[in-house]
């Protein structure tokens, strides 16, 4: 064993002896300057310094990694002040320093950025978050951690996946808290969320400070609060929200990564601590599990045993990324030297010309920070952290967040946060192999017990504690009072403040508001303009007869419409009185001439069917005539007297009483209802014939159709007439276009039904040409438009909003209905399908009955052709129809009778010739004669 080990120990020393020659060889130095930059007192800091020296010490312990070449590392500690880390920074850029790990925070890394930008060192951060830092001004800078800008991003996607639209933002008001909170704003806005109110904290805020600022929010509306801190901060933030009561039912709060670092490094925590965060959310960067991870773990608590006084100190995510970013760095510089790169520093000219007692001119530019800068961004290892690797934006490859519910003494993971794939309950290495899915379905976490221990999620606002009603502006109407009537300055009734009322009432929290009407009382005020006045903040809702149009959507949100409307044309109209051919009116005139040709066709078809077998269709011809005529109109009736015996003429005749069983039905249903039913007749028959006029239309004042009419319809302003009430309405429209009226008025259908249910000389003509309703208008993305939605639909389908509807808008004394302008006729498509089924069995009968004909015509007359051969095809042609015309009976009994006299021919033919034989016979033997006697004898 001692052999073995000395023999070991001698190849190590062989292998770094060759090292250094190849080293010294190849130009490379045998120590490398580098510096770190952290505050020693805090979490972050803590760990890191820790972290830093182990992963320097693995370095220089492994002579493959620089060829020979040791890190020689200096600490400083800038203690949360710029300008301590710039007076730091300058210390350790005196010293030929290559890279500097750090800063640790926002604020420093700002300050020396500026200096690394100037001297051309780069700084490797494993802490810094702030997403401006990645800006171009800044190309020194490379961050070795994830950004705050996708942490962020992580937040919005929560919120939005909880359905909440509005957030309070409480942050430390330095470079690392307002850069964070912006990429905040801006993440959510992408998801159409928004920050609702920032609370700013001063870095070093008193108690008393946070209280005052809490006490504001918890006068605001949202209760989604995204805390965006420091450490040392943030728990005096969550044990004034505690004292408050702001941690109990209702509040939903976030925490960036500070919260789940103190967890990790300071594990267990007080117990007082635990109960202020009690419910509370907060991300943790993502370290994928591996066997570098594990080991570095088993390691730590030696380390920690080793170099801390106060005991152990808990491995957070940052502790990773420190260890890691030395191996990153130490990597870096082996690629620079293999590339030929060189430790060569020159003198800063701009610097030299500063006189005074700084001694700056003794600072060095790194002639090689370019290379080791652009070496550190091509790298490609895989760390405790998991990939270190860079994208173009100078960002790390894959960044992920766990999302932990913090719950009793300890914690629990509700799910993964990972720019590939959004929200999930599963590893994010598992699916970066997979296409990425962010549809909402997908999107999933685990339950979460809310701050007031509840799982119910919260609904994320409440109405404001600050004793101010909502502002809701009414339309101050002067006509159609039965939608909006406002009486002095506190009585507001009718239709849609019965409505919005009844909404309210259905709410599962109390709605403090105060109807303020709009308007001068002389004239209808412009509703367009009252939805204006909520997005300049004068009102917080409208309510009234808003119709839901496209200019006014796009200024405020719109509830689930409470009635339907349009724009409808209303003009007058007069009656049609029945004239002494009324009774033509239930048909048209192709459905008459059809139908009487029908008649003739089937009369035709019968006598046809019959001729030959019924004697009440023979006779002579003008009797035949009369005989058709006769039979074919009157089954009209089903007065037919004759009585069909063939089977073809009865199928025939059952199918056509069938047809004329629906055309008498028909006929007689269309006559009663000309005769009966009102008909009503205008010259305008819709929004087409009007535009196509030049005739004067009306409007309602302030009503949106006059720049429907302009704007879509193009109809030209000069013939637009306003109008202030059904009164104005009644007048224009009976003096008409010749005496100063108008020949229409356009308006929207409730007011137009509401106008016509007392004046039956007006009616709706035409067709509703737009389709749209009327809904309350909300401040964009207000949740009390959703709440107050659903409460519509439930109005709806319990009937209350009908009864309210027929409470205030249900009258008798006239029709609203539109006037028929034309006559109901039956068309003759309406019976196209009886008549050709009726057509074809006509045509199949005559085929039939044809073929029937020919068949005897062959077996009677068998042997014409051949017996007359000579004879013309029209004595043929004549002989066929002489067929035809006899009767039935006739041709079978003359048939009879020449079967007959050809029997008799034959029998006679047969007797001479027995005699001629008989003669014959006899000058035969005897035994022959008596043999052909009998046979002719029997053959007779």
């Amino acid at each position: 064993m001692k052999l073995s080990g000395v023999m070991l120990l001698m190849i190590f020393y062989c292998e770094l002896f060759v090292y250094r020659i190849t080293a010294q060889a190849s130009g490379r130095p045998s120590v490398v300057n580098i510096g770190a930059l952290l505050s020693f007192s805090t979490n972050v800091g803590k760990v890191a310094k820790l972290a830093i020296k182990a992963a320097v010490d693995d370095v220089n312990s492994d002579p493959t990694t620089l060829g020979g070449t040791k890190l020689k590392l200096q600490m400083q500690d800038c203690n949360h002040s710029g300008f301590l880390a710039l007076a730091e920074a300058l210390h350790l850029m005196e010293g030929q320093t290559v890279a500097i790990i750090g800063p640790q925070d926002a604020v420093t890394s700002h300050v020396v950025s500026h200096v690394a930008n100037e001297l051309q060192v780069p700084l490797l951060s494993f802490s810094a978050t702030d997403p401006t830092l990645s800006s171009l001004q800044f190309p020194y800078f490379v961050r070795t951690t994830q950004s705050d800008q996708y942490q962020m991003a992580a937040i919005a996607e929560i919120v939005d996946h909880y359905g909440w639209r509005e957030v309070i933002a409480i942050y430390v008001d330095d470079d690392h808290g307002r850069n964070g909170i912006a990429a905040l704003g801006d993440t959510l806005a992408a998801k159409r969320c928004r920050i609702s109110f920032k609370a700013p904290l001063s870095v070093e805020a008193t108690e008393d400070e946070i209280t005052d600022l809490l006490v504001k929010v918890a006068l605001t509306e949202s209760r989604i609060i995204v805390v965006h801190t420091h450490y040392n901060r943030g728990p005096v933030v969550f044990h004034v929200a505690q004292y408050l009561g702001m941690l109990g039912t209702g509040y939903v709060w976030i925490a960036t990564s500070w919260l789940s670092t103190a967890l990790d490094t300071n594990s267990p925590f007080p117990s007082d601590v635990m109960d202020d965060i009690q419910g509370v959310l907060t991300l943790r960067t993502y370290t994928p599990d591996s066997v570098l991870k594990r080991k570095f773990i088993s390691r730590w608590r030696n380390l920690t045993d080793a170099k801390t006084p106060n005991g152990y100190i808990g491995l957070n995510a940052y502790g990773f990324y420190a260890y890691d970013t030395v191996w990153l760095l130490a990597r870096a510089i082996n690629s620079f030297f293999k590339q030929g790169g060189n430790l060569s520093f020159s003198k800063d000219s701009r610097l030299s010309d500063i006189q005074g007692h700084l001694r700056l001119d003794s600072l060095r530019i790194f002639n090689g920070g370019n290379l080791l800068r652009d070496s550190i961004l091509q790298a490609n290892m895989t760390g405790t952290a998991g990939p270190a690797r860079f994208n173009s934006h100078g960002d790390l490859i894959n960044p992920a967040y766990e999302i932990i519910n913090v719950i009793g003494t300890g914690y629990r993971r509700i799910g993964y946060w990972s720019n590939y794939s959004g929200l999930s309950v599963v590893r994010p290495e598992t699916l970066y192999s997979k296409p990425p899915n962010r549809s909402s379905s997908n999107q999933r976490l685990y339950s979460v017990i809310w701050p007031g221990q509840t799982t119910q999620k919260p609904r994320g606002w409440v109405f404001p504690n600050n004793g101010r009603h909502l502002r809701i502006g009414v339309p101050n109407r002067v006509s159609f009072r039965e939608f909006v009537s406002v009486k002095g300055s506190e009585m507001t009734s009718g239709f849609c403040i019965d409505v919005f009322t009844a909404a309210i009432n259905l709410l599962p929290y109390a709605v403090p508001y105060k109807l303020i009407p709009f308007g001068d009382g002389h004239n209808n005020p412009s509703c367009t303009e009252l939805v204006r006045l909520i997005t300049a903040g004068v009102y917080d809702a409208a309510v009234g007869d808003i119709a839901i149009i496209t200019n006014r959507t796009k200024m405020a949100d719109f509830t689930q419409p409470y009635i339907e409307s349009g724009l409808v044309v209303v003009a007058p109209v007069r009656k049609l009185d029945s004239n002494a051919w009324a009774f033509l009116s239930p048909f048209t005139p192709m459905m008459w001439g059809v139908t009487a040709i029908f008649f003739l066709a089937v009369g035709a078809v019968v006598w046809i069917l019959e001729h030959r077998l019924n004697d009440e269709f023979r006779g002579p011809p003008k009797r035949q005539v009369v005989t058709i005529f006769w039979f074919s109109f009157s089954t009209m009736f089903f007065a037919h007297k004759e009585k069909t015996v063939s089977a073809l003429g009865r199928l025939v005749l059952i199918i056509w009483l069938f047809v004329v069983l629906i055309i008498n039905s028909s006929y007689t249903a269309s006559l009663t209802s000309i005769l009966t039913v009102q008909k009503l007749s205008s010259p305008i028959k819709g929004i087409d014939s009007l535009r196509s006029s030049n005739y004067p239309i009306g409007y309602q004042v302030n009503s949106f159709a006059r720049n429907y009419l302009v704007d879509e319809l193009n109809i030209d302003e000069s013939r637009l007439v306003p109008l202030n009430s059904p009164e104005e309405y009644a007048k224009a429209l009976k003096d008409g276009p010749h005496k100063g009226g108008v020949a229409a008025v356009v308006d929207d259908r409730a007011y137009a039904e509401l106008f016509l249910s007392t004046r039956c000389e007006f009616s709706i003509v035409g067709q509703v040409f737009t389709k749209n309703g009327w809904g309350f208008a909300f401040p964009r993305d207000s949740p009390l438009a959703v709440d107050i939605s659903t409460a519509i639909l439930k109005l709806s389908e319990n009937g209350d909003l009908q009864r309210i509807h027929d409470k205030w808008l249900l009258r008798s004394a006239c029709s609203s209905q539109g006037a028929k302008l034309d006559v109901d006729r039956l068309q003759l498509k309406s019976f196209s399908g009886l008549y050709l089924l009726c057509g074809l069995a006509c045509l199949l009968a005559l085929f039939i009955y044809l073929m029937q004909i020919v068949h005897q015509f062959s077996r009677h007359y068998p042997g014409d052709t051949e017996s007359n051969g000579g004879s013309s095809r029209s004595a043929r042609l004549q002989t066929f129809l002489s067929f035809v015309n006899e009767k039935e009976d006739e041709v079978k009994s003359r048939s009879k009778r020449r079967h007959v006299e050809r029997t008799s021919y034959r029998s006679e033919d047969e007797m001479s010739s027995c005699n001629s034989n008989r003669k014959h016979i006899e000058l035969s033997s005897n035994l022959s004669l008596d043999s052909d006697t009998r046979n002719c004898n029997g053959s007779s």
